[in-house]
């Protein structure tokens, strides 16, 4: 009886692998199979290769607006420079780390090149006019997603308040209890902040 269930198992499954490799139209269902999972290894692998090369700085001032306007005011900036010599680039503080988070953040960018064709701010005058709404966003998402990507870096909980500077002790030390997070005090850390940005801050986070 053994015997004969093995041998029945045995036979679905021989009847299952030549069905698998059998002929559909011009190539067998396992040809098929087979040379589209290695397309998709492939495109992945591409695919996300070239995701991780957008957030090189090679890639971020590769146009003249970011290089000439955005870049020019982040070198020499703390997060360029510093006495610990740990820099942070425009994906460490623009990009999301996850996976998910990030390509979200990626689908979102390719409006980015429709201003850049369009050339919403190529120029220093169209940029300086954008400054306060480009800003505004910026505050906006770091507010919502509490200083996300500052935190891949800075963490109040690993922070030693004893050898910071009585003023700074102070703040990072009252930061947690009233729900702040690190954009509602640094803003403008590497780049030039915008006309009557307090105002336009208040009204980015709704307050």
């Amino acid at each position: 009886m053994t015997n004969s269930i093995s041998g029945r198992r045995r036979s679905k499954l021989v009847t299952a692998w030549r069905w698998f490799w059998s002929p559909s139209g011009r190539y067998s269902l396992g040809a098929i199979f087979v040379i589209g999972g290695i397309a998709g290894i492939v495109f992945w692998g591409g695919f996300n290769t070239f995701m991780e090369f957008s957030n090189t700085q090679t890639f971020c001032i590769s146009c003249h607006e970011m290089r000439d306007f955005v870049y020019a005011e982040y070198k020499g900036s703390v997060h360029d420079k510093n006495k610990t010599g740990v820099r942070a680039i425009c994906s460490d503080c623009h990009v999301p780390k996850p996976w998910g988070e990030k390509l979200v953040r990626k689908i979102k960018a390719t409006n980015e090149l429709f201003h850049k064709i369009k050339g919403s701010v190529s120029t220093r005058e169209k940029f300086e006019a954008a400054r306060l709404e480009l800003a505004s966003n910026v505050w906006r998402t770091m507010k919502n997603n509490d200083s996300r990507e500052c935190r891949n870096c800075h963490s109040f909980t690993s922070m030693n308040l004893e050898k910071q500077k009585r003023r700074a002790r102070k703040f990072h030390g009252e930061a947690p209890k009233n729900n702040e997070t690190c954009i509602d005090c640094h803003q403008g850390i590497s780049h030039n902040l915008p006309d009557g940005w307090e105002d336009a801050y208040d009204k980015a986070i709704g307050q």
